[in-house]
Parts: structure tokens; C-alpha cells; sequence
């Protein structure tokens, strides 16, 4: 039997459910959701599930309204790279109006009724972060300055305060050192992405720090940015969010993750070049399961509080 595929008038695909789900970065949400969940779980202040869930919906629905906005502004940039030309806007799959007027919707749907499940202000915090996302990185610094991913990280670091201030109203040191985790997190994790799609980014024209610095300044940063992390990932195991079985992973995770900045950092270009940026591409992989371990182990530290099993005397100094 033949498979019909239905057409508008001008011979292009009509949008499918899927496409619309794919403008929402559904892998991005999913890293969202599980760091705002993380900070309302973490937060000394009982939240009801029902509650806690319908703000993580919240928070899920304005992180895909973020991504949306995010597609709708780079399609132009999305067309010529290689890892993104697939997206729903540039494959011709959604026009750009639609994933306008769908991140818009969602935009103002989410902060909204965040605003009336929770508190008025993770609602503005919220609002904020999806302001800083689209306008201030996507919008400004991404095609403005290297620096782009170190200054617009910060929107992606935000969700575990959001989380937090679901529960709380307000923000507190622990949520800020959540934040800052991922946020010395994002300059090393994209930037070895960048060391293997270096030929996207200069194609497309954005000055990710190897098209703008070169690639052993790239490096350089990588080294850097883990050895500054580093601290900063331990830290929360003297707040009140952490104890010793998060100081314990903390540091297997930054030794990993240092001696993966190092084997990077050893590098020349012609040994990468003829391996395919294999190290880089690995580094990039376990970034992802790094971050994860560490708000993981929050979660265990959280389990163990409430079942009255938290190391008595552990030091709190955050």
C-alpha cells in the first residue's frame, strides 16, 4: 500500500505533532526538568506533590517555549550547519511564524501558571530565564563574542533555582551554588563540542571560541574552566543541600573530569584531525553524565535527610 503524506498548497509536508515537539528540545527539557527538580526537592520547605508537579510542567512548558524561540531566531544559522540543518524550520518541515507564535504562547501560558501554582516570584524567575535565553544569549551574544556560552550559561544554570524558589519563594546559598555548578559547567561542555563541529560554527559564522580564538586557545579554556569548576562542583557538599556521600562522588566526578580537560589539553590538532576528535567527542559525552551524577547524588543526599539518615555533625557552611 502506499503511504500518503498530506501536502499545503505549495507541495511542502504538513506539519506533523512530532515537529512541533521537536521545536521544544525535548533532550534540552528533559536536563531542565531534572535540575528544577533537584532544587524543589533539595529545598527545606515541603512542597505538595501536586503542586511540585504542576510547576515542573511549568518550567518543562517554558523551557520548550524557550527552545522554540531560540529555533525560530537561528533558522538562518540552523540551514547551514550540519548538526542542526535537520530541525523542523530549516528541513521545511514547520514554518518559522508557527514555532514564532508557539514559543510565544507557551512563553506567557507557562509563566503564568507557574505564577498561580507556586509563587509570584519563580514565576518572574522564570520569565527571566526564558528572557535571557532567547534575548540575551540567542539574540545578542551568540553571534556577537566567544564569550557567548560563558555569559548565556547562565540561562541554563537557572532552572535548579527556579525549583527552588518554587518551594521557598526566594532564592538562598545552596540554589546559588546549584546555579553556579552548571554554570562553570557550560563554557567546557560546548566547547569541546565546538573542537569537533568546528567546521559548523565557522560555516555558520559564529565565533564559538575556536572560530574566533583557535583551537589551542580553545584548549587552553577547557584546562581552565575544569580546574575553576572544580571547587565550585565540591562546594555544596557543605551546604545545606549536601554531606559526604555528594563530597565523596563530587570528587571522583571533578578528578574524571580534570584529567579529561588534561588529555584534551595535550593535544595538537594534527592528532585530533587523524583520530576524529575522539577525545573531545568522549570529554563532550561524559560532560553530560557528569553533571547528571552530581545532581543525583543532591537527590541521594535529599533521600537520606528525609529518611533521618544525614550525618550528624556534618559541617553546614552555605
Amino acid at each position: 500500500m502506499t503511504e500518503v503524506v498530506w501536502t499545503d498548497k505549495t507541495g511542502a509536508p504538513e506539519a506533523q505533532f512530532g515537529d512541533f515537539v521537536d521545536l521544544l528540545k525535548p533532550r534540552v527539557m528533559r536536563l531542565v526538568l531534572f535540575t528544577a527538580l533537584v532544587g524543589l526537592v533539595c529545598a527545606p520547605v515541603p512542597v505538595h506533590p501536586v503542586i511540585a508537579f504542576a510547576a515542573l510542567v511549568c518550567i518543562g512548558v517554558g523551557a520548550g517555549a524557550a527552545g522554540a524561540l531560540n529555533m525560530w531566531w537561528d533558522r538562518d544559522i540552523d540551514a547551514v550547519m550540519a548538526r542542526t540543518k535537520g530541525r523542523p524550520i530549516p528541513s521545511g518541515r514547520v514554518e518559522h511564524d508557527a514555532a514564532l507564535a508557539l514559543g510565544v504562547t507557551l512563553s506567557g501560558f507557562s509563566v503564568v501558571m507557574l505564577g498561580l501554582v507556586a509563587n509570584v516570584f519563580a514565576a518572574a524567575f522564570l520569565a527571566f530565564t526564558i528572557f535571557f535565553y532567547v534575548v540575551i544569549y540567542s539574540m545578542w551574544l551568540k553571534r556577537a563574542t566567544p564569550q557567548n556560552i560563558v555569559i548565556g550559561g547562565a540561562a541554563g544554570a537557572f532552572p535548579p533555582m527556579v525549583g527552588w524558589a518554587v518551594a521557598t519563594g526566594g532564592i538562598a546559598p545552596a540554589s546559588v551554588l546549584m546555579f553556579l555548578l552548571i554554570f562553570l559547567w557550560t563554557p567546557p561542555h560546548f566547547w569541546a563540542l565546538a573542537l569537533f563541529r568546528n567546521d559548523d560554527y565557522t560555516r555558520a559564522g559564529v565565533p564559538m571560541l575556536p572560530v574566533a580564538a583557535g583551537e589551542r586557545s580553545t584548549r587552553n579554556h577547557i584546562l581552565a574552566y575544569a580546574l575553576i569548576l572544580a571547587p565550585a562542583a565540591i562546594a555544596p557538599a557543605f551546604s545545606s543541600v549536601g554531606g559526604p556521600v555528594y563530597l565523596a562522588g563530587a570528587f571522583v566526578l571533578n578528578a574524571l573530569f580534570i584529567r579529561g580537560a588534561w588529555a584534551i589539553w595535550r593535544r595538537d590538532e594534527a592528532t585530533a584531525a587523524a583520530d576524529r576528535c575522539r577525545v573531545e567527542k568522549r570529554f563532550f559525552g561524559f560532560s553530560i553524565v557528569y553533571l547528571f551524577l552530581h545532581f543525583s547524588l543532591l537527590l541521594v543526599e535529599a533521600g537520606l535527610r528525609a529518611a533521618g539518615l544525614a550525618a550528624a555533625g556534618w559541617p553546614v557552611l552555605f
